[in-house]
Formats: structure tokens, C-alpha cells, sequence
């Protein structure tokens, strides 16, 4: 078979992968759609981010979707063709951040499609791929592959919106139009929002996040300036979602948060300078977000139910084939938001 494999910055391979029997309680899934994150494009661009670099080939992908192929021994629930969403954390379950309902930071994580350990842990960017069998969700006979391959980034967002409580009737203001700025969208309207408003740099990504509930959208680039009305009377919004990674986006947003508003920064970029005094003043909570723990399910649940519709966030879909285009139509925000290959 063939997979999506990254060799260094700009060195994007089709080449053969292996395909790995299933073990004890482990199946093998024919890959039918997977997402390109931006944390691939890092992968693509730069040869990793921070401190985590390429040391080995390594197949990308985390957000996929396929079909049961072959199951391991002792697993039932489950049967060959079965259609499924792949969550693409492999927690151990036994350390102490495990057995507290963090598994998120579990000390052995095997996350899909990641340079972090040594060896790397493989994605899911091929034509099949091995898991343990609870990593495979499965997801209704109406749903495409496209939209089950967003319910990784949709967990994203769940586990985010959890860090502020009860968004019933609250006012959110989002900085950052990309697929999780607009998920959280989704979310904070799923979760009853009176208000959302959204900030981004290109009208196409505010278009994508007024289809996803944004209730009004604000070009930054255009009118730096268009916060300022929310920041009369110690603020407007009782919650951010900082999604863009962009220092400038979140010290701009701290005059429109109202006293003991949160911040959830979603979005991963350089170290910030933070205004300390400001922050006490008006007890503002910062909360950081990362990944999710046990909302993968649910993000599923969601999309399978048609509570939340991904449908508008799927911009683009190629052949596997075509991962160098496709990788490169993935980094132009200006007419993409998520763009999956087809396998």
C-alpha cells in the first residue's frame, strides 16, 4: 500500500508503506478521508515546530476516517466494513494523569502522526492503518468520510469550550477564522451563545465562520480598530477563544473582556509578554487547552446526529496522490479552511 510520508521541510513523498496486521484487540482500517492540520503543515513548511523536529520518515495525518478491514483477536463491537471515525490518541491508561481523567497528558501519549517520541508515532495518512480498537468509532451509515474525519478537530473544540464553563446566553468573542476558530464557533452556538462575534485578517475565513453561527465578523486587516466599541465600560465578552496563535490578536482582545471573563488560547504561536497588572484587575482567568481527553466520542456523536454540521469547513478534497497541491492549497487561507485527501 501507500502513504503520505514527510522526509524533512518542502520533502513530501507517495511511497509504500507496510501495512501492519491487527493484534490482540487492535484493528486494521481502510483510510477513506483524512484532514490536513496545521500542525502537518508545520511538519511540510518548517520539518516540525519548537523543539520537536523530523528525525526519521514519517507518514502524516490525525484526522481520518475509513472503514473496518480486518479486526485483531478479541475484538468485539466491531466488523469488517463498518465506517469509522479514528481518534488518534493512544493514552496508556495506567499513569497517573490516565487514572485522574487527563489522559490528554498521559507521560506515554502515542499521538498519531507526531515527531515528539523516537521513534515517531506513524499518522494515518495511508491507505490502511492499525489501532486499538477503541480508538475506532464508529459513525452511522449517513455520514461521509469528509465529516467524520473532522470530528478530531471538533474534539478540539469541546474539550476548549469545557475550560469556561456554561457559554448559555453568554457574549464570545473569537480571534481567528481557521477550522478552529470556526469549530468553536460551532461549539459556543451549540452550546447556547447569545453572542459570537469573530475576528480574522481575510474575509474568506469569516465566511466559512458566519456559516458555522457567527452571529457578526469583523476584518481585522481591513479596520484594526473594530474592537474598540466592546471595550466600553470594562468590556463586553464574558469568554475568548483565541484561535489564530497571534500575540497582537489576544493582547487586542483584552480590553473588550469583562471582568471575570475567560480566556481559552486555543492557538499555538511564540511567547507573548502579557499585561499582568490588567489580567488582576479584572480577573480575567487564562486558561491554556490542549488537545482533547474524553470528548472524541461526543465530537462524533455530534457530527453523526447533525447537531453541528462541519459541511461548510471542507473546502477542498483531492486524491491522495496529490498531497504536494493539496498541502500546498492547505497553507493559502485566502480560498481554503480545511482541505482532506481521499484515499
Amino acid at each position: 500500500m501507500q502513504g503520505v510520508v514527510i522526509h524533512g521541510a518542502g520533502d513530501l513523498r507517495i511511497e509504500p508503506v507496510a501495512p501492519v496486521p491487527p493484534g490482540p484487540g487492535e484493528v486494521r482500517i481502510a483510510i477513506r478521508a483524512g484532514g490536513i492540520c496545521g500542525s502537518d503543515l508545520h511538519y511540510y513548511h518548517h520539518g516540525g515546530f519548537g523543539a520537536v523536529r523530523l528525525r526519521e520518515p514519517m507518514a502524516l495525518g490525525h484526522e481520518i476516517a475509513g472503514t473496518i478491514a480486518e479486526l485483531g483477536a478479541g475484538v468485539s463491537g466491531l466488523a469488517p466494513g463498518l465506517a469509522v471515525a479514528i481518534n488518534p490518541s493512544r493514552p496508556c491508561g495506567s499513569c497517573r494523569y490516565c487514572l485522574e481523567g487527563r489522559a490528554n497528558h498521559c507521560l506515554e501519549m502515542k499521538f498519531m502522526g507526531s515527531a515528539m517520541r523516537f521513534p515517531h508515532v506513524q499518522g494515518g495518512f495511508a491507505q490502511s492503518v492499525t489501532v486499538r480498537a477503541d480508538q475506532a468509532v464508529p459513525v452511522g451509515e449517513t455520514v461521509s468520510f469528509g465529516a467524520a474525519a473532522m470530528a478530531e478537530p471538533l474534539a478540539v473544540c469541546l474539550h476548549a469550550a469545557r475550560q469556561t464553563g456554561s457559554l448559555m446566553g453568554r457574549r464570545v468573542l473569537v480571534t481567528g477564522a481557521g477550522p478552529i476558530g470556526a469549530l468553536a464557533v460551532a461549539v459556543a452556538r451549540f452550546s447556547g451563545a447569545e453572542e459570537i462575534v469573530v475576528t480574522d485578517i481575510g474575509d474568506f475565513a469569516l465566511s466559512r465562520a458566519r456559516a458555522m453561527g457567527a452571529t457578526k465578523t469583523l476584518n481585522i486587516a481591513e479596520n484594526p480598530d473594530a474592537l474598540s466599541p466592546y471595550a466600553a465600560e470594562k468590556g463586553h465578552f464574558d469568554a475568548l477563544f483565541e484561535a489564530s496563535g497571534n500575540g497582537r490578536a489576544l493582547l487586542g482582545a483584552l480590553e473588550t473582556l469583562r471582568p471575570g471573563a475567560t480566556i481559552v488560547q486555543l492557538g499555538l504561536g511564540g511567547d507573548v509578554p502579557l499585561p499582568i497588572n490588567f489580567l488582576v484587575a479584572r480577573e480575567l482567568r487564562l486558561c491554556g487547552t490542549f488537545r482533547f481527553a474524553d470528548e472524541f466520542p461526543l465530537a462524533v456523536s455530534l457530527i453523526a446526529k447533525g447537531l453541528i454540521d462541519v459541511a461548510p469547513l471542507i473546502t477542498h478534497s483531492l486524491d491522495f496522490k496529490e498531497a504536494d497541491p493539496a498541502f500546498r492549497l492547505a497553507t493559502d487561507k485566502s480560498q481554503a479552511i480545511k482541505v482532506q485527501l481521499v484515499f
